[in-house]
């Protein structure tokens, strides 16, 4: 299953590094969102580690798009220009504008609306493992308070991209341009440029 839930990015800032143009954001984990659909309400939240397959193995690719279109590419994992800081609050990312890419129109345009506080999230895109493969990949479990209402808990996902967007589902979380602050909590593990 896929899904493209929004969440707010913290601390979604531009900056620069190595002379080069850089979007540095965090996703939070334990945040909850509310998804609607037609209709109908549900409610999910990302945990901590969820997407350790992915962080941890040099040969997947994760992408920050805009959008979540494969054709306004930011950065790559892959290409080392996209890495990311995991930690038990929330999963850093820091997508480096290849040299060359920032003429690019949608490279352009994103950085004018990250400058104008008109992006406000990042919206991760995901895949659910099988419940054969990973049988503990998600539950459902009542809502503090309101057993009536249940929340979808992710613990184990396939991420393959970070997607820049305009309306973060988590309304209680922040996303602005500001100066970076260092984060006071130990990454879990770190996945550095070569």
């Amino acid at each position: 299953m896929e899904c493209r839930a929004i969440w707010a990015a913290q601390s979604l800032e531009v900056r620069q590094r190595g002379g080069r143009p850089t979007i540095v954001g965090r996703f939070p984990y334990k945040a909850l969102a509310v998804l609607s659909d037609r209709g109908s309400v549900r409610k999910e939240t990302i945990l901590p580690g969820a997407f350790d397959f992915t962080l941890k193995d040099p040969d997947r690719e994760v992408n920050m798009l805009v959008g979540h279109s494969f054709d306004k590419p930011l950065a790559s994992k892959k290409a080392g220009n996209l890495v990311f800081n995991d930690t038990e609050e929330f999963l850093e990312f820091i997508a480096t504008i290849p040299e060359g890419a920032e003429r690019a129109t949608h490279v352009t345009d994103a950085l004018a609306m990250l400058g104008a506080g008109l992006i406000k999230g990042v919206s991760p895109g995901f895949r659910v493992p099988p419940k054969d493969v990973v049988p503990d990949a998600e539950k459902l479990v009542p809502e503090p308070g309101n057993p009536g209402v249940m929340i979808r808990e992710l613990a184990h996902l396939l991420l393959y991209e970070l997607s820049l967007v305009t309306r973060p589902a988590y309304e209680a979380s922040e996303a602005e341009l500001r100066a970076m602050a260092h984060a006071t909590t130990k990454p879990r593990h770190r996945i550095a440029l070569p």
